[in-house]
């Protein structure tokens, strides 16, 4: 039962603070400031999107001011450094809890086993099962017991890890458009100052 223990409050550690951290990030959402960025980028004012960014705490928006700022070096490179930072953020604590939900089963079926053997122990070594009646039972008690915690911790733990999941695709999506967006509009200008 320690390991399983063990691995529940790490599970529950983890699924708490990532929970703390998608709360925080769709609070920060800015989207609109975010637009009103490339809307300056494409009326040809960067340094201004870069101001108006600075006052936001959106990570969208982060990206982009890290991006315009270093656009003159290469601005599709900057944008991927910035996003792949970005994106670690979202990803941390995600290897954690899938392996806390991959685990969790196994160290019932572990549990389990240990149960069973020991069942079997106590009815190798009585000839009157009558009198082993009370270790048999701890014996397959123990076992259902850790099945069932495994099975807990590992449903429990799917819940947070789908949702970061999915909080990950989003951000992924979010940053996508802006990419996309940030390109057609540097492109614009490029095209109208040749």
């Amino acid at each position: 039962m320690w390991p399983i223990l063990i691995t529940s409050f790490v599970c529950f550690t983890v699924a708490i603070e990532r929970a703390i951290f998608i709360i925080r990030e769709m609070i920060s959402r800015q989207p609109e400031v975010v637009e009103k960025m490339l809307e300056r980028v494409e009326q040809g004012d960067p340094e201004g999107a870069i101001a108006l960014g600075k006052k936001s705490s959106d990570f969208v928006a982060r990206i982009l001011i890290y991006a315009l700022t270093h656009r003159e070096q290469s601005l599709s490179t900057a944008f991927v450094r910035a996003s792949s930072q970005e994106l670690k953020r979202y990803q941390a604590g995600g290897a954690v809890l899938d392996t806390t939900v991959t685990a969790a089963p196994y160290l019932g079926l572990l549990g389990t086993v240990t149960g069973m053997m020991r069942v079997f122990g106590e009815l190798g070594g009585s000839t009157d099962i009558a009198s082993a009646s009370n270790s048999l039972m701890g014996g397959i008690g123990e076992a259902l017991i850790a099945t069932m915690c495994g099975l807990a911790i590992a449903i429990f733990g799917l819940i947070p890890f789908n949702i970061l999941n999915a909080q990950t695709e989003q951000a992924k999506h979010d940053i996508g458009d802006a990419s996309n967006a940030l390109t057609l509009l540097t492109n614009k200008g490029k095209e109208a100052h040749v």
